[in-house]
């Protein structure tokens, strides 16, 4: 990722840590709440970092780790889906984005158990919560022209319900929610 880039998404982490919102301890403590996600994305000249991070049950309609057939087949699609970010964030076209890097992971479980843990232990973390990350990094012909976001990551993702985004651009920060219910972001006034 471009350097400068990644200073935006080290400061806007810094504020959000600095802010002692819910959110900033929500993530801190790696708490997460089904249906409920964060979408971070920094602006800066012709790129675009986008970082996402939902509970799996959100994406794929379960936490643990895929065991049968038709749970690896839904991991599978999930993650073909999430490798096609202006699929589910639609830029307006006269920006002219393109993905230049996808990156997905499907974690399983928070914390990994010691080496030396006992088989409940190890049984117990077969059971925990798992997230899906995913950083896209974008180049735009011109992204001056990204004055909305529309979301149709909704409707691929029946378990999603909000997004938590922060956007960082030259102009600041800023802190949105957008729904199932209203999957569109304004961003007049951000660039």
């Amino acid at each position: 990722m471009h350097m400068r880039m990644l200073a935006i998404f080290v400061l806007a982490a810094g504020v959000l840590a600095g802010t002692g919102s819910a959110e900033a301890q929500r993530r801190e403590m790696g708490a997460h709440e089904h249906g409920r996600g964060t979408l971070d994305i920094a602006i800066e000249g012709i790129r675009v970092a986008i970082e996402l991070e939902v509970p799996a049950a959100d994406i794929v309609g379960f936490e643990h780790k895929a065991r049968t057939r038709q749970q690896k087949a839904a991991v599978d699609k999930a993650k073909e889906q999430l490798a096609q970010p202006l699929a589910l964030f639609r830029l307006p076209e006269r920006a002219g984005c393109r993905v230049s890097e996808a990156k997905v992971d499907m974690e399983h479980g928070h914390p990994k158990p010691d080496k030396g843990a006992a088989a409940k232990d190890k049984a117990d973390a077969e059971d925990r919560h798992s997230e899906v990350r995913a950083h896209y990094s974008l180049e735009c012909a011109s992204a001056a022209a990204i004055d909305a976001i529309e979301f149709p990551y909704f409707k691929a993702f029946a378990g999603a319900r909000r997004l938590d985004v922060t956007v960082v651009t030259a102009k600041g920060q800023s802190k949105f929610t957008v729904t199932r219910e209203k999957p569109r972001l304004s961003l007049a006034g951000m660039m």
